[in-house]
Formats: structure tokens, sequence, C-alpha cells
């Protein structure tokens, strides 16, 4: 039977994401359009990103945060452009970001001495290889494949090299240790429901310092630089952006945190998407045709929620018929309006992907669920006729 409730809010999407809960376009009155983001008023808004990013988030302060361009891509890019080559580097993927990251080293780049560590969809690899002498670089939670890093207890104090972590899906719902890490990239378009093209930059102090010391043997567009004359450029990371930022997504930006910090900060962030996670586990416990693509609970991803098909009669199916099914699946959610965006990603494992990061109402995860085993009994019927 056709459910009767729909979520309040059914996107669902991976990115970008639902804006938060009660956010309208009177949200962004604020914005300072019209006028230069180097202008008094403008670095200030930039600075205020910056400033409560480190407040919601309690970034150290010897910590540097900077707004860059392109996204948690850009920002990702930028980080492997300038520190890497000073020593070997491990390179973790288990997902389809972390696999660009290793084309972007092994192919772009062109590193000498480059370990790959890579594990299918749905599983991490062996953590206790990582060689902390060398670089190492890894998403924290993969947005593809609904597998996070359990903890950063696998990531010595003592570490030689960088730790470089894309978290761009895990930023502001799972708690991540500072103290583990060296680099940490993300967008705005991810938890907090922001909009696209703008990225954050976190470096410990081992990261500037080898910033400050190591010089790449290769040409560094400006869109990437981080130092001039072997020092820092420091205006990135009080608000001088290296290019023009959207000051309307500035002012999107702004909201999201402030309306972090009016909920509780991160501690409530992570409560609510730990229990949209909590709320589809207790559902697939007892589906008799969804499961996770995280087979193992304690590195399940609390946002990019990966649902995988258990009913035999689905995984028979060839893996284009799996795609099409899928793809049915989605479509028919997205005509009910009742989620919408809600595929797996286009490179993974044929399934569903749900959205749950802290803008999800936990009240539209419950909503949902029945709208997936209603979905899936309708495209399944048309399936057996």
């Amino acid at each position: 039977m056709k459910p009767v409730r729909r979520p309040s809010n059914p996107l669902f999407s991976s990115g970008p994401c639902a804006k938060r809960p009660g956010w309208s376009l009177d949200s962004l009155d604020g914005a300072l359009l019209g006028r230069s983001h180097r202008s008094k008023p403008g670095k200030a808004k930039l600075k205020e990103v910056i400033d409560l990013t480190r407040a919601v988030l309690a970034i150290p302060g010897d910590y540097r945060i900077g707004i860059v361009p392109a996204s948690d891509t850009g920002a990702v890019e930028m980080a492997l452009w300038n520190l890497l080559g000073a020593r070997g580097v491990d390179m973790l993927a288990w997902e389809s970001f972390g696999k660009e990251w290793v084309t972007d080293v092994t192919k772009q780049l062109k590193l000498p001495d480059v370990r790959l560590l890579q594990a299918d969809y749905g599983e991490l690899p062996d953590l206790g290889q990582v060689d902390f002498d060398r670089d190492v670089v890894f998403t924290w939670n993969g947005t593809t494949s609904g597998v996070r890093v359990p903890n950063g207890d696998w990531i010595p104090d003592d570490r030689q090299g960088l730790s470089i972590c894309d978290a761009t899906s895990a930023a502001f719902a799972m708690d991540i240790p500072w103290s583990k890490i060296d680099v940490a990239t993300w967008s705005w378009q991810k938890v907090l429901g922001g909009e696209a093209a703008h990225g954050m930059l976190v470096l410990s102090p081992r990261a500037v310092e080898r910033l400050e010391s190591f010089q790449p043997d290769r040409p560094l567009p400006k869109i990437f630089r981080l130092t001039k004359g072997g020092k820092l450029i420091d205006g990135i990371f009080v608000g001088d952006t290296i290019n023009t930022p959207s000051m309307l997504c500035v002012e999107d930006a702004i909201d999201g945190l402030r309306w972090a910090l009016s909920i509780g900060g991160l501690p409530q962030l992570v409560r609510r998407s730990e229990q949209n996670l909590r709320i589809v586990a207790e559902w697939a416990e007892a589906s008799p045709w969804a499961g996770f693509l995280a087979t193992d609970p304690a590195i399940r991803s609390c946002t990019a929620i990966c649902l995988r098909f258990t009913d035999p009669d689905v995984t028979a199916l060839s893996a284009e018929a799996q795609a099409a099914f899928a793809k049915k699946l989605a479509t028919l959610l997205e005509t009910e309006e009742a989620a919408f965006d809600a595929g797996s990603y286009r490179d993974a494992p044929s399934g569903l992907r749900l959205w749950g990061g802290a803008t999800v109402e936990n009240e539209d995860m419950e909503a949902v669920l029945p709208w997936l085993d209603w979905a899936f009994a309708t495209v399944k019927a048309e399936l057996v006729k």
C-alpha cells in the first residue's frame, strides 16, 4: 500500500545537500551584494566564515583556516600540488573521490614513490598497513561508498609525514580529532547545506612548516599558490581570498554556521546525523530487500548512507539490469515527491543513497523509509510480470 505521509523535505541529495530547517531566501538579506570582496565589510564577512568555522568545529587556534576556490576538489588539489613530493606518500582509496586523488598523484603529479592501499566499495583498506613516516592522503568519509574511518586512533601523534584528509562529507557531522590531522578540506555544499564552488582548507603548524620549507619542482598556477617568497600567504587565512567568491554564497555559509551554533554546535550536529543513521539501520535490519553497502557497522557513514540490494531476485540480475532497476526505483521516488536524488553514485554498486547530514530532520528520514519499501515492491512487481 502506498504510504500517506511524505517527508516534509524530500531532498536527500548528497550534494548540494538540503538547506537547514527553516531556511528561506530571507536568510540571505544581509548579503553584501554589489560590493568588492576586498572591501572592509567584504573581508569582514569572509573572516566571519572563518571565525564561525573555528568556533563550531573547535579547530585549534594555531591551525590556519582558509576559503579557497573550486569546492572540496580545489582544496584537495591545492594541498596535493603544494605539499607532496618531500616524502613518499601512501594513498588510501575505497570510493570514487579517493581514487581521483590517486589519479592526481600518479598520473598528473607523477610522483615517484607512491603506495596505494585500496579496498572495494563497502570496505576499508587495512589501516594498520599505513606508514606514517610517509605522507598519507585519505578521505575521512567516502561519499560514494558510505564508508568512514571509525576514528583517528590509527593516526600516530608522533608521525613524521603529513596526514592529508578530504573531510568533505565528514566535517560538521563527525568528530574529527584535530591533533591527528595536518590538512583537512571540505566544501560548503555538504553537511550545513551551503552552496557549491567554495572550498575550505585547514592547515596545522606542521603543514605550514612544510609549505615554507619545501619547494615543489612543478609549476603552480596562481589559483593554487599558498606561499610567496617561501612564506605562507597569510591573507588567504583571514579572508583575503585568492579569487572572487560569491558574496551571496558567503552569506549563506554564515547563515548555516550561525544555525549550527544556535542548536548547540558540533555535538548536536553529530547527534542529528548519527540518529539518521540509527533510523536507517533499524529499518535495514528488518528489510527483506535492502542492506548497507558497508556491512561492518563500525565504518558506516552517518551522512552518505549507501544501500545495496539483498533481494535474491534482484541480485540474480546482471549488473546492467540491476542498475536499470535502481534507476527505476529512484525515478519512482522522485515522481511521487517522496525522495529526490536517492540513486547511488554513478561509479558505485547499484542501490540507493540517502544523505543523512545534520540538515536532514530525523522525522523526514523516518518518513521516507516506507516509501522505499513501496517503491521497491512496485518496481519488482513490474520485473516479475
